[in-house]
């Protein structure tokens, strides 16, 4: 039981911390407990977990796309100051990569990007250590791996980084700690480790080996298809589709979080694939663990579109075949390589790897859409020879009935959220990056949130593309959108951008930012987010009287307020 006086301080502290914050916490408490327990069952009942830190100095370096990473390595930076450690906490992007050889004690965390890349972060950090031959016997370090291991290449940016430091010389005091999306207990478990190492003088090799905690899985959900609808007209260039599904009550979500779908394959791709290769589809086979027949596992489980690189290398060795470093979708390969028989292409898929999952941003609000979550979905179109190709998740999505159901699980996305009710957010968002911005204004609308709010939206087609328009126009009509400003590049002789209509509003925009906005992009990574990132740039410089290199430190201070935030792709 605790001591009055601090039985009220943990009560103001729960009472007052976010609900990521009181996850945050409870993982925290449990990788502490879970310590103590493994330290009890290696036979050091008595010798309870220290706390208090033999090492005084060390560096925590961070590399991150969507801000996950950083967060994790600012909590435990504080975490280790608060226990008398002089912490040096560097983005991988900032770090100077030929003081490498000087640390003695760092600590990473980096996430997975893409196809097991390191994100564009730590792209110089990772490139350094694979291609310089430095000596680093001084350094004593582990590594905490953010990933999501519905990919095949789970946490593989980390464990690369992990393996190099070790080649390098280095010296690992706690293993490798993978993190899937749901990372705050594991992240915790890492924390106490390493304390416990720290607190034991980091002794290197002589720390007892810590087995790192296995992932643990996704929880899927299905839902029942209960709207699909085009929104753009008749004469646009594009196909996006407001699709509303039907959920239980066990899926919980946030504005700002996204929801995950494993596409299907279609069927005359998988038909086509069986005939070419003589192959009986309703053979059993096992399929990372999972018992399917082989249609099955080609319909829904195996990748069979746009295989990487390393795959058609080992198809190669399976088919004795020169074939060239390329992507190319199994069809295509089947055809041009074929395999000698049915037994061969058994063989080649082992080697194929699971369908990635696609994220989608959230549309919707449980505060005003009770039982349902929504996406909005722009239907990939491209050209290959010729041939008219459509992106494999959004045709998926795209082409779902209503009461047909789709399995999907949630994303949390701790680095995208509304700030406190009373707080004026700015949110721009051209085409489907208007999604979350939907989930965030219906959210603002149902608890009466008294903040300011501003969209900037942006498409082609006035007529066409305006996604959402009368939700839109009535949540500015009733006074919800306090400020609406419409950008339609192909309306006119010139094109005409969301960031040119934030430089016809600049005077406002700094008043607003001025007096502590949020300020949200969501969309194209590029150009647009850094399009708009420049004019906020040049808003900043000439309105609030600064300087370029001013301007930047400005900008940057807002990102560490959690003031600016961008959900880009």
């Amino acid at each position: 039981m605790l001591a009055e006086h601090r039985l009220k301080a943990f009560q103001e502290l729960v009472t007052q911390s976010s609900r990521e914050e009181l996850i945050w916490m409870n993982g925290f408490l449990a990788g502490l407990v879970s310590a103590e327990e493994k330290a009890a069952g290696a036979g050091n009942a008595a010798t309870p977990v220290s706390t208090v830190a033999r090492v005084n100095k060390i560096s925590v370096l961070f590399g991150t796309e969507t801000g996950n990473s950083k967060k994790v390595a600012t909590e435990f930076a504080a975490q280790a100051k608060k226990q008398g450690i002089n912490v040096k906490l560097t983005s991988l992007d900032q770090y100077r990569v030929n003081d490498l050889s000087k640390e003695e004690y760092a600590f990473l965390v980096i996430s997975t990007q893409g196809d097991g890349e390191p994100p564009a972060t730590a792209k110089k950090f990772y490139d350094h250590i694979h291609q310089q031959n430095i000596a680093l016997d001084k350094m004593k370090f582990s590594v905490l791996a953010l990933g999501d291991s519905s990919y095949p290449l789970f946490c593989k940016a980390g464990e690369d980084v992990d393996g190099q430091l070790i080649r390098l010389g280095a010296k690992r005091i706690v293993p490798l700690q993978k993190c899937d999306t749901d990372y705050a207990e594991d992240a915790a478990f890492w924390f106490s480790n390493v304390m416990k190492a720290l607190s034991e003088g980091g002794a290197g090799t002589a720390v007892s080996p810590v087995v790192a905690k296995p992932a643990k899985g996704k929880k899927n959900h299905t839902g029942t298809i209960l709207a699909n609808v085009n929104l753009n007209d008749r004469d646009s260039n594009k196909q996006t589709h407001h699709i509303e599904i039907a959920i239980e009550d066990d899926v919980y979500y946030e504005p700002g979080d996204s929801i995950g779908f494993i596409p299907h394959n279609k069927k005359e791709t998988v038909d086509a694939i069986l005939a070419l290769t003589g192959t009986d589809g309703d053979t059993a086979i096992e399929f990372r663990k999972e018992k399917y027949t082989i249609a099955e596992a080609l319909a829904k489980k195996i990748c069979i579109v746009h295989l990487p690189e390393r795959v058609v290398r080992q198809y190669a060795a399976i088919t004795q075949q020169e074939i060239p470093d390329t992507r190319i979708d199994l069809l295509d390969l089947l055809r041009i390589y074929p395999v000698k028989d049915a037994a061969q292409f058994e063989q080649v898929l082992h080697i194929l790897e699971p369908v990635a999952p696609r994220l989608y941003s959230i549309s919707s609000s449980l505060q005003a859409h009770s039982g349902e979550v929504h996406i909005t979905v722009a239907r990939d179109r491209f050209t290959v020879n010729n041939e008219v190709k459509y992106g494999q998740c959004s045709d998926f999505l795209s082409q779902l009935a209503v009461d047909s159901t789709v399995d999907f699980y949630v994303h949390k996305n701790s680095q995208f959220k509304l700030p406190a009710p009373d707080k004026d957010v700015i949110m721009i968002g051209p085409g489907t990056g208007v999604a979350p911005f939907r989930s965030f204004i219906a959210e603002r609308d149902a608890v009466a949130a008294t903040g300011r709010n501003w969209l900037f939206f942006g498409d082609q087609k006035f007529t066409a593309d305006f996604l959402y328009q009368t939700e839109i126009q009535n949540w500015a009509d009733t006074g919800v959108l306090s400020r609406v400003n419409l950008a339609f590049s192909r309306d006119q002789r010139s094109k005409l951008y969301v960031q040119h209509k934030m430089l016809e509003q600049a005077a406002e925009l700094w008043n607003w930012i001025e007096g502590g906005s949020y300020i949200y992009i969501c969309g194209a990574k590029a150009p647009m987010s850094v399009d708009v990132e420049n004019t906020l740039l040049q808003i900043i410089e000439r309105y609030g009287g600064k300087s370029v290199g001013e301007a930047v430190v400005f900008l940057d201070h807002l990102k560490e307020q959690g003031r600016f935030l961008l959900d880009v792709y």
